[in-house]
């Protein structure tokens, strides 16, 4: 279904099949059950939590227990994914500029943070044979050079950067929401984004570029000026910046200015969660890997007899004994 066409009174005219709201919006409608005849993103959802499902199985079968806290994580991930692209949201998406930014900001930000808290890269290597060649493609993949380039912060940050100034700022955006497609690319376009962005910053995974926490914490501050001077400035803005939302229907009684506003405000809001979520989850995994490192320490000194504890004074003894 296709909206209104012209500026009289309807949506922007969308090419191809793509359901398109009437009515005008309501919390009921947003949230209401509503998949596209197309579900691109929504079958993505499904077939990733299907895998996730089929690692479980297999690492059970082999007799090994994962923390049933990272699968509820990753389902939480699975779960806004369906949410955002298999609800009114979709649609609405297509009308008001606000309703696109909740799924930009839930899709880039909110949504990558939950499937990487899953350590999905983990659970693949634990639950696939030692031997077979899919554990070795996808070790290959993740030590490759072409991984180490996508999830540099030289390339993941102004990718992330244009997500926002190149996509909105320029005709692409427009030439996007056009067509079914160009809108279902424009929504895994935001997911991929945010999982190159944090895969190496959150560290939970095997990483192409494994660093200290202070470093991950350092890149993970980087893109916020960019993205709350995008959100101040949009909210700003008294004319509109793309055209996609110029004409709601009437009978909508919105002003494509007065959402735009919104959908800035609402960008600007998202910088600092997602930011405070990866600190807290920074400080955490710094915290936990400190103790592992102590009681393995603590471990080696009791097999060992405290012999790294007694070699280090007998050398502050030689020491004393060659000052004398």
């Amino acid at each position: 279904m296709t909206g209104d066409t012209g500026p009289s009174g309807g949506l922007a005219h969308m090419r191809g099949p793509m359901w398109m709201p009437m009515a005008p919006p309501s919390l009921a409608r947003l949230l209401a059950w509503h998949p596209q005849p197309v579900p691109v993103v929504l079958a993505l959802a499904c077939l990733t939590a299907v895998g996730y499902a089929w690692a479980l199985v297999a690492l059970a079968r082999n007799g090994h227990r994962w923390p049933p806290h990272r699968s509820v994580l990753f389902g939480l991930g699975v779960a806004t994914l369906v949410v955002m692209t298999g609800t009114g949201l979709n649609g609405y998406g297509m009308a008001m500029f606000s309703v696109h930014m909740v799924q930009h900001m839930v899709l880039s930000m909110i949504t990558p943070l939950l499937l990487l808290l899953g350590r999905p890269v983990t659970l693949a290597l634990r639950a696939l044979p030692g031997r077979s060649r899919t554990r070795r493609h996808l070790v290959r993949m993740i030590h490759s050079r072409a991984a180490r380039i996508l999830t540099s912060p030289g390339f993941t940050i102004p990718l992330f950067v244009l997500s926002l100034y190149g996509l909105y700022y320029t005709p692409v955006f427009d030439e996007l929401m056009s067509t079914w497609y160009g809108h279902a690319l424009m929504l895994v376009h935001f997911v991929v984004t945010g999982l190159l962005l944090f895969w190496p910053i959150l560290g939970l995974d095997p990483s192409p570029r494994p660093q200290s926490p202070p470093l991950r914490l350092i890149e993970s501050f980087l893109p916020v000026p960019f993205h709350a001077f995008f959100g101040v400035t949009v909210l700003g803005m008294n004319t509109l910046l793309v055209h996609s939302f110029a004409h709601p229907p009437r009978r909508w009684r919105l002003s494509p200015v007065a959402d735009q506003q919104l959908g800035g405000g609402l960008a600007w809001g998202f910088t600092e969660l997602p930011n405070l979520a990866v600190v807290l989850i920074l400080a955490v995994t710094w915290a936990t890997a400190s103790g592992r490192e102590a009681r393995r320490h603590d471990r080696s000194e009791d097999r060992t007899g405290d012999a790294q504890r007694m070699a280090y004074n007998a050398w502050l003894s030689s020491m004393r004994d060659d000052g004398r």
